[in-house]
């Protein structure tokens, strides 16, 4: 796991993107406040630049450095939640420009995976974190799933948990507004 961290955190600060494993499905990522990264993303996916992809955090105490104002119920949903969750918020900050969808929200996730923390809190930014698939096709349940032209088009292959075969599932997704309403997009 050691050479995967710091392989993957040099990529990283070199603007580079990755695929690694997530506490979900395995994701493709870079560093969210870096615009080229985040633009060859888009790239390597063939998706269009409007589809927002989500940002993850090793901590819930980052939160106010990218989002402006964390409504007061988001703190009570993260200390429930007993599954991966994907918290959308109103007012995102400090983040890629193209990162950020018209209506400035910003999906954020806060991750429990032993390598993502270790990652991202070795890093000290946030990555951005979007299946491993091509725009329109169907997610990859693990590693061998993946498509072979994901696999070319990354600067760098995690090989930490590639032999798993348990098949994850993306997190589930709420979208929470200044007023405390709640929308669930994914349960």
């Amino acid at each position: 796991m050691l050479e995967d961290l710091q392989a993957a955190s040099d990529v990283l600060r070199r603007g580079g993107t990755i695929l690694y494993p997530t506490d979900t499905i395995w994701g493709i990522g870079c560093d969210a406040t870096c615009e080229e990264a985040v633009q060859k993303i888009y790239d390597i996916k063939q998706r269009r630049d409007e589809k927002s992809m989500l940002v993850l955090l090793d901590s819930a105490d980052k939160l106010n450095r990218y989002v402006v104002e964390v409504p007061d119920i988001a703190w009570n949903i993260l200390v429930v939640a007993d599954q991966p969750l994907t918290v959308i918020y109103p007012g995102a900050q400090n983040l890629a420009k193209n990162l950020i969808p018209g209506d400035g929200s910003i999906g954020i996730r806060i991750v429990a995976d032993e390598f993502c923390k270790k990652l991202i809190s070795g890093f000290g930014r946030p990555i951005v974190s979007t299946s491993a698939n091509l725009s329109g096709m169907p997610w990859p349940g693990n590693f061998q799933k993946i498509d072979r032209t994901i696999l070319k088009k990354v600067d760098y292959v995690v090989r930490w948990r590639q032999n798993e075969k348990s098949h994850g599932k993306p997190s589930g997704i709420i979208k929470i507004g200044l007023r405390g309403e709640v929308q669930v997009i994914r349960e």
